[in-house]
């Protein structure tokens, strides 16, 4: 995969299992990319504060290097309306860069 000047696509999976891919910014979050782009199932209620995890979602492409899993997140995730899963994550806590090119995430069940 080139790295360079390009934006990095993330691939966002919807609760009816259609895709939508967009470029996010260097240093966007993936939840602020959903936002951004009118992703439905991404409520971000606290705006990626790591308090409410209703951008909770399951990451798809295991082998990209993500941050690690803070304490905080942990806490909240296990607090999620959503079910819990080896692969859950809070998208306010993934911060685009050119290794997560290629990220595909599925949106959790935050209502």
């Amino acid at each position: 995969m080139l790295r360079g000047s390009k934006m990095p696509k993330v691939t966002y999976i919807l609760q009816d299992g259609s895709k939508r891919t967009h470029e996010l910014r260097l240093g966007q979050s993936v939840m602020e990319g959903a936002t951004h782009n009118g992703i439905a199932g991404v409520l971000a209620e606290c705006g990626g504060a790591c308090m409410c995890a209703t951008c909770h979602v399951y990451i798809e492409t295991p082998d990209l290097p993500l941050p690690p899993l803070s304490g905080d997140e942990d806490v909240m995730l296990s607090e999620s309306a959503a079910p819990r899963q080896p692969n859950s994550r809070l998208s306010c806590q993934i911060r685009i860069n050119h290794e997560l090119d290629g990220l595909v995430v599925r949106i959790a069940d935050n209502r």
